[in-house]
């Protein structure tokens, strides 16, 4: 009998009422069923709490932790990582959403090209849950220095071995935390092995990163710094980052 392994889920969630029952639901209705959600309230002031606790009762591998004063995403996710009891780890952010086969085309993935690093293409949706005609198409692969260029590895896609995550856990919300912790990643590992299908339904709100394209350019610039490079390389890899985005919002749009 073929073992199946155990992903676990991470979402970390913070006033996102509006949105969190159809990221949860779009997570329960997975075609590859042995996952564990672990959902980490990050001390919301609406009716987020509620609505964790409820969905909670509804299936058993929901499991729901709160923390005592707010970290930010980086640390929450982090976090989750921590409590994780699966070898394969998996993010959610509270307002997106997955097709059903998502995880079970990327560990179709994983078993074909022995990768320890998936992530997947994109659709999109507005506030309110209209759909964008484009998708977001990915690679085959990626390495750390296409990487640099664009960040085509959304957090909300990746399914990724737990023991990366444990040594470049994500950290310094001030910048794109994710982004920074792939590409550290990214210089131990030769590739990360995209699903080019639009396996993540990605939400693009007035207050996301992606909303607000200035204070992204920014956190991008501080990323590369972060990571390491110097004022020249950050500012040539910024040139890429901008024309290549100014590419994919466009087809969005």
């Amino acid at each position: 009998m073929k073992v199946q392994l155990l992903v676990s889920i991470i979402m970390p969630a913070y006033n996102c009422e509006k949105y969190i029952t159809q990221a949860i639901n779009s997570v329960i209705a997975q075609t590859y069923c042995h996952f564990e959600l672990i959902i980490i309230d990050d001390c919301s002031n609406d009716k987020t709490v509620g609505i964790m606790k409820k969905m909670c009762k509804s299936d058993s591998r929901i499991k729901t932790v709160f923390n005592k004063r707010n970290i930010g995403v980086a640390a929450t996710r982090s976090r989750g990582v921590s409590l994780a009891n699966g070898e394969w780890i998996a993010f959610i952010d509270s307002d997106d959403c997955w097709e059903k086969n998502k995880l079970e085309k990327q560990l179709a993935c994983i078993a074909i090209n022995n990768a320890e690093f998936v992530f997947t293409g994109s659709s999109f949706i507005d506030e309110l849950s209209n759909p964008y005609k484009s998708i977001f198409e990915v690679p085959n692969t990626v390495n750390y220095k296409q990487l640099l260029k664009q960040n085509v590895i959304s957090c909300s896609s990746v399914l990724i071995k737990k023991r990366y995550m444990e040594m470049f856990s994500m950290d310094n919300d001030n910048t794109h935390e994710d982004y920074g912790a792939w590409l550290r990643i990214l210089k131990t590992i030769p590739f990360a092995y995209g699903v080019n299908e639009p396996l993540l339904i990605y939400r693009i709100t007035s207050t996301s990163k992606s909303g607000n394209k200035l204070k992204s350019l920014i956190m991008a610039y501080r990323t590369y710094r972060y990571i390491g490079l110097n004022v020249i390389y950050s500012s040539y890899y910024m040139c890429w980052y901008i024309v290549r985005g100014i590419r994919k919002y466009k087809k969005i749009k």
